[in-house]
């Protein structure tokens, strides 16, 4: 296939035409990186690589617009892009080369939805293990992220009794109300034995200080 064709499009994007009625748009560092000049006589085989790294290139530009808005782990960005260039081989290589240079790292990425999940929002460990693998983290990932918070799941569950839900108890007998609060706790990721303990924990220490006083 012969270039009879090669013009400036727009920005840093040239339109490339071959003998054969077939354009490409092609970035100045593709054209500059294959050496691509008008009259240019190009095998099929070369123009498949042009074509690759062409759509490489421009994968790589919209993972990284996609990553200037928020951090992804490496499954995310994965599928983000995998929705757009349909290459599984090239976007699987794209992700492999934002790895290497340290855009993305889902150790770093993990730590820091774990502080969200735990410390913010005050979740449950089923909960926050949920949804961190929703984000494509791998079960070692999410443990290792999570080992600091062995005691903190416990005291904001006494966190949120003390706080959040307090108003809706001021009777041990009112079980109706009682049960709502459990209830908002499970969905909250906080397993139902602990949920038991603390309540009942809150119970005693309001009746020890109403004692008190």
């Amino acid at each position: 296939m012969i270039i009879t064709s090669l013009s400036h499009y727009r920005g840093k994007t040239f339109e490339v035409e071959f003998d054969e009625q077939k354009k490409l748009y092609l970035h100045i560092d593709i054209i500059t990186d294959f050496g691509l000049s008008q009259g240019m006589d190009i095998e099929r085989t070369e123009l498949k690589k042009i074509v690759y790294a062409s759509n490489f290139r421009r994968a790589y530009e919209y993972a990284l617009y996609r990553l200037d808005y928020r951090d992804y782990s490496a499954e995310e960005i994965y599928e983000k892009l995998l929705e757009t260039y349909k290459n599984e081989s090239l976007c699987l290589e794209v992700v492999k080369k934002l790895a290497r240079a340290g855009i993305i790292n889902d150790e770093r990425y993990a730590e820091k939805l774990a502080r969200k999940l735990v410390e913010s929002k005050k979740l449950g460990y089923r909960r926050t293990v949920r949804e961190m693998a929703q984000k494509g983290l791998t079960e070692d990932t999410i443990e290792k992220a999570l080992e600091q918070y062995d005691s903190a799941f416990g005291e904001n569950l006494r966190t949120l009794l003390r706080g959040k839900y307090s108003r809706f108890l001021t009777d041990r007998e009112d079980r109706k109300s009682v049960e709502k609060v459990k209830n908002a706790l499970v969905r909250l990721g906080y397993g139902y034995d602990e949920i038991n303990r603390c309540v009942a924990e809150y119970f005693d220490n309001s009746e020890v200080q109403n004692n008190v006083y």
